[in-house]
């Protein structure tokens, strides 16, 4: 069995501008070159000498079209990765300080996995901690408490039932530097949400949008303010 090569892909993400091409396609997007080396900060020179590095390394794809090129993430494995490692680092200031629109949106609101993270997915675990909907159980855990388990039914008005632990992990967002909700629960309610018309996924992207309607729920129940990051649908 040939062993992953983990040095080499730590290599090709290490260099900053290289990491900034790949977070600014982390929404599933296909730009061209001079759009990512606008992106990163640099010359098409040394954007297309990255690229090609990156394409040679498996983490891109190219698509060409007429004259121009294309590129993306080779999949979604690629943004798990640099979820991770953005995870331990001391900061995410390169994501921060992109200036596209499609990042911005990522960290405003987005699947992270089958869950919901991003400054929405903060503030509305923050919401559920002070209505008590949930707890702390370590730091590892949340817990559903009764109030929150009468809460969730009144939602979909279905019998629900999470087992006393290991249903709601705590999970670091690698853009707030907060937790969030995982786990089955953390599931559960991006599913909810998005059936009550609350929120919506973007096609061929991790951006989640929040309805109009689903402010003022996310208000009236949680006590989330409206987050002007994003437009808002009707």
């Amino acid at each position: 069995m040939t062993p992953p090569k983990i040095a080499s892909i730590a290599y090709l993400i290490a260099d900053p501008a290289r990491a900034v091409i790949l977070i600014t396609l982390a929404d599933g997007s296909s730009l061209s070159a001079s759009a990512l080396a606008d992106a990163a900060g640099v010359t098409p020179q040394t954007a297309s000498s990255h690229l090609a590095k990156l394409l040679d390394g498996g983490l891109l794809t190219v698509e060409i079209k007429g004259r121009n090129r294309f590129y993306q993430l080779s999949g979604p494995d690629v943004s798990h990765v640099l979820e991770s490692l953005a995870v331990v680092s001391p900061q995410a200031n390169s994501w921060r300080s992109l200036p596209n629109r499609a990042a911005h949106e990522l960290r405003f609101s987005r699947c992270c996995y089958d869950h919901l993270a991003g400054k929405v997915g903060v503030a509305v675990t923050q919401g559920m901690l002070e209505r008590e909907f949930i707890v702390e159980r370590n730091e590892r855990e949340y817990a559903l408490t009764p109030r929150g388990i009468k809460w969730l039914q009144s939602l979909d008005s279905g019998e629900l039932y999470f087992e006393a632990h290991g249903q709601a992990r705590r999970c670091l967002d690698w853009t707030e530097r907060q937790h969030h909700i995982a786990g089955p629960l953390g599931a559960h309610l991006l599913d909810t949400f998005c059936n009550l018309g609350w929120m919506r996924r973007s096609t061929g992207t991790r951006a989640v949008t929040i309805t109009g309607s689903g402010w003022k729920a996310l208000k009236d129940h949680l006590g989330v303010q409206h987050l002007h990051d994003q437009q808002t649908l009707v």
